[in-house]
Order: C-alpha cells, then structure tokens, then sequence
C-alpha cells in the first residue's frame, strides 16, 4: 500500500460540559461523501457515504485514520481507564498457566496452546499423558515481519500418530492464515507452506503422510469475491503444494447445485473410511453428501446426497457403527436420530434422543460407552444426561455442581475418556473427568485454579419480559449482592440474536467489572438466539428481524418502568451481528439510552452482500434479490435508519481494518452518518483497529485494551466519578 499523508487535525482542548456529563467536543472532521442512490422494488434508497466502501481510496483512508487518532486521543483520556486495564491484567495474572484447545491423539499424547502472565500469545506444547513432560512445538513469536506485526496460532492439527502436526498461523487478528507443517520430534518445521487458508484446518487421511484442506482464491480480505467459489485440495507431505490434487471445485460438481458463496468443507472419518462434504454457510441446516474414501484415488468423487437443508440436521456424530444426527424437524427443542454407516439412508433414520418440551436438547457427545447430552431450559440452567447407543436407557448424571452452562468434550469412540465443564455468570468454569464406571467426578484442570475474591458478592437474578407483543422474554441480571432497585443505578444491556446461538451463561471478567463498579449487567435473551429453541432463532430472522431489537427495547423499559434505573443511565453493547441489536435499539428509541457501543458491528444490511462475508450470511439475514427479504435488509439496516435532526446516545463504534468477517467500511458508515445527523451534545467515535480482526486484537494487552475501552467510555456516559475526564 502506498504511503499516505494524513491531513492535519486540529483538536481543541478537551472539557466537561455539565449537561449529560459528555464531552464538548471539538469540530470533528466529516466523512467525504459521494451519495449513491438506489432503487429496490421500487423503494429508492440514498446511501450518502458509498464511497467509503472503496479501502483503497486515500481519501477513505485518511478519514478512518483521522477518526481512529481523535478518538484514541479522548479514550486514553478518561481516567479509569488505565485502572480497567490493571484488574483485567491482575486477573489474568493470577493464572500462572492457561491452557486452551487441548487435542488428545490416540497414543494420549497431548497437544494444546498455553500462556503464562509473561506472554502475548499462546505457544503450542505437548506433553505425554496428562502429567507427562511438557515440550514447546511452536511459539508463534519466533516469525519474522513487519515490527508491529503480531502472529498467532490459529488453529493446528496432529495426525493420528502425533509425529506431525499442521499449524495455521495468522497476523494481526485476522483470519486468513498459512499453514506450516512441524516434525514434532525435533520441532523442524518442515518445507510444505499452503497459503490462503481462512476454513478449517488439516483433515488428516489414514495413511497419516497426507490431508485435505480448504483454500480461498485470494489472501485480499477487502475483496468481496474473497469468499466465492472456495476449493478442497489433497496435500502429501514433503511434496511442494502447487502440484497438489483438486478435489473439489464448483466447476468440477455442477450437478450438486451449490453456491458460489457456500464454502465446501470436506472431512474424513477413517473407522468408517467416509468422506463427506458440506457445503457450508450461516444456515444451520446441513446439506450432507458421502462418499467411499477410495474415491480419492479417482478422478472424480461419486458424491451420494444424505441430507438437505429440508431435513433440518444441524450437526452428526459417529459411533463405530452409526450416523446420528441432531435435528430440529418437527422438534423446534431438537432430537436425535440414527442410521448405520453400512446403509446410511435418513428416510429410515430411527429415534435416539426424543425432543423435551421443556428445555433444549443440545448436540451429542460419543464415548465408547455410550452417548452424553446435555439440556438447557430457558438458556440458563444444564443438565447431564447419558443413553446407550440405541437410546433404550436415558438417566440423569448429577453434576459436582448446579450448572447454568455445561461443555462437553470427548477423545473419541474408541476411548471412554468424557471431560464435564461447568460455569456461569461468576464462576469460572470447572473441569472434571467422568468415571461412567463408578460414575464419579474427579476435577482435572490443566489450567492454574485461580480466585476471584471481587466476583463473590455479585447475585443473578432471571427474569421474564414482556415484549411489545406479549411474547416473554428471559432476562438475566447480574449485580452486587443488597444492590436497591435505584433509577440512579447504570444497567448495561447485553445480547446478541443471530444464527440461533444462545447467550449461554459464562465467566466474562470484563463485563463483570462493570458489575463490580456497581452496575447491573442485564443480559437480554432475544429473539434469533436459540435459548428457547429453534423456533426462537426462527422468530428473529430475515421478515422477523425487528423482534431482536424490540426485545431488548422491551427489556430496558422494564427496568426504567420497574425503577432499576433511568435513560441517563443506560449502556447497550454487542458485537457483529449484535451490530444490529444495538444500532436498531437505538435508531429506533435513542430516548432511551444514554450510550451505544456496536463493537465491529454489521450496521449496513443492505450491502451485506457486497462484501466478502454478506452473501454467506444470507441464509440468515436476507438477500436484496427477494423483495419481502430486502425491504427487511432496509428495516434492519442502522446506518439507513439514522434521521437528521436526533439526539442520538453517546456512540462509540468499533472496526477491525483486518476483519473480513464485518469488513470495515459497514461500521465506518453508520459512524459517519451518526456523526452527521446527531444533534446531541455527545461523542460520536469511531476507533477503527489498524492491529485487529473480528475477534479483536492479536495480544492479551491489546485485548485489555479494547475491554477498557468499552467500559471506561460507558462508565464515563453513565455518570460513575471514577471515569470523568478533567479540564
């Protein structure tokens, strides 16, 4: 990229205005703007800043650089901020070892990522049993680039007999990564280097010397065709990987009709010696093709269809004679079926796990023994369950602790080995291993157990709200133990609503703090999650979309109607497709927030579909070729839905210039408009993380950082004296 001169800013000094405890702020400088108008089934739509979808553009980027300066300058400002960052670091520095990822190969050998206070990133170790000695494979640190640039461990992949293993590495918290292949006996990293991965990592074949793999067509995350037309190769190791085979293509399977914008994952199961293909997108609905694994020596694949969308299965598991699936057809709460891998056919599928009318039934776990599930009603309170193969005995299994959230994970069918962690909303999560044999618990950590002494007096509170049409709404409320219901009290409004994922209860130190600064964390269960269902996903997607944000609407006029707090005092805050969570609850009642933080947020739907994420998502949000789907995009779309002439909240954006999951211009947009239109005295930010991808900053500091930032910027909004920046 051609270096670029930024225009010179003038930024004036900084004070208090004492109405609404905000910023008067210096003249910000507004974003170019080339409007663009268009018309969608006959609504005409003008989008005053489509030139800021051109990043190449000098003037583009030097406005985003502009607005990323002006604001860091007022966020290191505010006094707590620094504060915010000490207790997120002495949290973390209380465990002396964290340890993530773990894989276990068949001979019990151990692979994982581990950080110590010391360090940035995770490195990759092994270590031969669970109190074997522990080895570095890997330390991501030791890769050479630019002097700012920040490489992690993506993801990695040992191959059965853990004498190698396949390491994805990216920079600078994006997601397009490139693999490198290690001996693990002496850590060599050997010659192989495949280039443009961004989906899934190596599926190793039996042979155990080769694997498959997904490549896109370009490492440009900005492009918008970064996404389409995806393939799967075959790479022998010790071979170089411009010769490796094509195994699928679009062009080489037109008759499996699948979209350019589908992403083919293709994986292998070696007990059964199955390939199979799935075309991947935010729909949930799993289309399922098979195949003998010895149709890789062929020239084409015989691909047979085993499931389509139609069926509803959202994910499959293997015993050593068995598909199961777990399907929500006619069972909105999810059930689980079976057919044998001999003759897999999902028409003569048999009934496994029966749906429960009252709580959810979540995906299945297979040991040698049997299958593990768990159930979850209203999102907030787990069970552990375990049937035999055939599903003729189901019993409870009595956790060492009650559980609001319960992860399973598992070495596979041929082992008995079942690991159980437990957590919630302030506690972190616990792992036991289960003996089904004398069916005990026996805790195996492999992180340090560590305390959280500023955590212990918080209480939770569930609640069900009543939405703007009587549909009841759960509501989670984290706060201090003797807390008054006060109109004074700040309340931070939580959530997300998308792809059917649950707001499941989990340890969150950087929202607790929020709490433990004496406000209340109300954690809103939406329509399009899944807490109640998949008929709650369904009841907030595409013509639906408006239940999340009215949800939450509904959620925060309960707790000023119920005198919990006022709207000087409220925060709303998400990220991604939570983007349109907050922007909506905003743009469409800014009365009742007095600050709005969507952190890389989808904030322009409407042009979804021009980026390189947009079309896979539109299973889930619409497409602007259907016209009850488009005029639904125009609804959801924040930045289209900001008028001239509101007081809008105190907002802070947030973008990831590396993150190609929300590219950047979606938020840059809406932040643009806000700060044309907005008639309040409050800040209007937009930080835009030249460092960062979706998931945010590659380092711990820097994810100390962005936490700080959210939290210091609301505290600040919301009153709390700690936050208030002086003259």
């Amino acid at each position: 990229m051609k270096t670029i001169t930024l225009k010179k800013i003038t930024i004036l000094s900084l004070g208090i205005a004492f109405t609404g405890n905000s910023f008067a702020q210096s003249k910000q400088e507004k974003a170019p703007s080339i409007p663009v108008t268009d018309t969608y089934f006959g609504i005409k739509v003008e989008d005053k800043y489509r030139n800021l979808e051109d990043l190449k553009s000098e003037q583009t980027l030097t406005w985003l650089k502009a607005q990323a300066d002006y604001t860091n300058n007022i966020l290191n400002s505010i006094p707590g901020k620094q504060t915010l960052i000490n207790q997120l670091t002495s949290i973390n520095d209380r465990v002396s070892e964290a340890i993530s990822g773990v894989q276990i190969t068949q001979d019990g050998t151990y692979f994982y990522q581990k950080t110590t206070p010391k360090d940035q990133v995770a490195k990759l170790y092994k270590r031969n049993g669970l109190k074997g000695k522990e080895t570095l494979i890997f330390d991501p640190e030791s890769l050479k680039g630019e002097s700012k640039d920040i490489f992690n461990i993506s993801s990695f992949s040992p191959n059965k007999s853990a004498k190698l293993i396949a390491v994805n590495v990216s920079k600078n918290g994006g997601e397009m990564s490139e693999m490198i292949l290690i001996n693990v006996a002496d850590n060599k990293i050997l010659a192989d280097k495949i280039d443009r991965l961004r989906f899934g990592n190596a599926n190793w074949l039996k042979d155990d010397k080769s694997f498959l793999y997904a490549q896109s067509p370009t490492s440009d995350i900005h492009d918008a065709k970064a996404q389409l037309n995806i393939i799967t190769k075959l790479h022998v190791v010790g071979t170089d990987s411009a010769t490796d085979k094509l195994l699928f293509s679009k062009a080489m399977y037109p008759e499996l009709n699948i979209a350019e914008e589908e992403i083919p994952i293709m994986g292998y199961d070696e007990d059964s010696n199955m390939l199979f293909l799935m075309p991947y997108s935010v729909n949930q609905n799993q289309k399922l093709f098979i195949a003998k694994g010895s149709d890789l020596t062929k020239s084409k694949i015989s691909w047979k269809l085993l499931t389509d969308r139609k069926d509803e299965i959202k994910s499959f598991a293997f015993s050593n004679k068995d598909i199961y699936f777990y399907t929500s057809l006619n069972s909105p709460k999810f059930k689980v079926t079976k057919t044998s891998i001999a003759n897999p056919e999902l028409a003569t599928a048999t009934l496994v796990i029966p749906e429960d009318k009252e709580a959810n039934l979540n995906p299945i776990t297979i040991t040698k023994d049997g299958i593990f599930y768990t159930k979850t009603k209203n999102g907030i309170e787990s069970k552990l369950y375990f049937t035999d193969f055939e599903g003729k005995n189901h019993k409870e299994i009595k956790t060492p602790k009650k559980s609001a959230t319960i992860v399973l994970s598992a070495r596979g069918n041929k082992f008995s080995d079942l690991w159980v962690r437990t957590t919630g909303w302030t506690t972190k999560g616990e792992r036991y291993k289960y003996d089904v044999k004398t069916n005990t618990f026996t805790r195996e950590e492999l992180s340090t157990i560590a305390e959280y002494p500023e955590f212990e007096n918080f209480e939770i509170g569930e609640l069900m709200v009543k939405s703007y049409d009587g549909v009841e709404v759960p509501l989670s409320l984290i706060y201090k133990k003797g807390i008054k219901k006060d109109k004074n009290t700040p309340v931070l409004f939580y959530g997300y609503g998308a792809y059917g994922m649950s707001m499941s209860p989990s340890f969150n130190p950087g929202l607790l703090l929020w709490v433990e600064k004496g406000g209340i964390l109300a954690v809103a269960h939406v329509r399009g999650g899944g807490e109640l269902g998949e008929k709650w996903h369904l009841e907030g997607q595409k013509s639906k979309k408006q239940n999340t944000w009215k949800d939450v609407i509904s959620c925060t006029e309960y707790m000023i109607n119920e005198g919990y707090t006022n709207p000087t005092k409220t925060a709303i805050y998400s990220r991604s497709a939570g983007g349109i969570f907050v922007g909506r609850a905003v743009t469409e009642r800014p009365d009742l927030y007095a600050v709005a933080i969507p952190g890389v947020g989808s904030m322009n739907t409407v042009r979804g579909e021009n980026a390189p994420n947009g079309p896979a998502n539109t299973p889930e949000f619409g497409t602007m070729k259907i016209e009850d789907e488009a005029k639904a995009l125009i609804e959801m779309d924040s930045y289209l839905q900001l008028k001239e002439g509101v007081k809008y909240p105190a907002t802070l954006t947030t973008a990831g210039f590396n993150d190609p999951r929300i590219i950047v211009w979606s938020p840059a947009k809406f932040a643009a408009r806000l700060l044309e239109v907005n008639t309040s005295n409050k800040p209007t930010l937009l930080k835009v993380d030249y460092e960062a991808g979706h998931f945010g900053g590659a380092s711990k500091s820097k994810s100390y950082e962005e936490v700080a930032d959210v939290l210091s910027f609301a505290l600040w909004q919301v009153g709390n004296p700690d936050f208030q920046p002086k003259n």
